[in-house]
């Protein structure tokens, strides 16, 4: 029996997704996600049911990846819930600075697929409302007077720095929105 060496056709098909609809936006050709992954058509069928399938699966991965970074900074961050939080701005801001950034994944797929009873609404979605719990949960550590609002606040401010760190990285998004950031968290003090 030999060890396989190359992801097989359901990897591939992933990998090429993964770095396709990211670099090109959900609306990518399948001939193009195909001729990437090296495989067949059927292989798509066989394995996501056809694009929509494949679309959903990226996004779940992708979701759990991104999620755990999001975990990962603020546990590198430290025992202080400000300091977790305001980690979160820093990291988006090295995000945003890297050569290859597009801008938030979902928030691109949530435009550009029309159908809404698309399973990748769901998804993102669900995606989002994790961080927004990570982000309350925080909060509520920090005694902030209204922990489910000024979660949707930080997440309005992460949205926003990665969409305008896709438009224009120059005017530091993540750092405005670090600052303003700043101002929410010192709600918790004020009351």
């Amino acid at each position: 029996m030999t060890a396989r060496t190359t992801p097989g056709p359901r990897d591939r098909l992933l990998a090429a997704a993964k770095q396709l609809t990211y670099q090109q936006g959900v609306g990518v050709g399948v001939d193009a996600l195909l001729k990437v992954a090296n495989v067949a058509r059927r292989s798509l069928y066989e394995h996501f049911g056809g694009k929509d399938g494949l679309i959903t699966e990226v996004l779940r991965l992708t979701a759990t990846e991104d999620e755990a970074a999001y975990r990962q900074t603020m546990r590198a961050a430290g025992t202080d819930p400000r300091d977790r939080l305001l980690a979160v701005f820093d990291w988006l801001g090295e995000v945003i600075g890297e050569p290859d950034f597009r801008g938030c994944r979902y928030l691109a797929a949530e435009l550009a697929l029309a159908d809404p009873g698309h399973p990748g609404h769901d998804v993102a979605r669900r995606y989002r409302e994790r961080v927004h719990d990570l982000l309350e949960k925080e909060l509520r550590e920090l005694e902030h007077p209204q922990p489910a609002y000024a979660a949707d606040q930080l997440l309005l401010l992460i949205d926003g720095a990665l969409a305008v760190g896709a438009t224009r990285p120059e005017t530091h998004p993540a750092a405005a929105a670090r600052r303003l950031a700043e101002r929410i968290l010192d709600d918790a003090h004020r009351s």
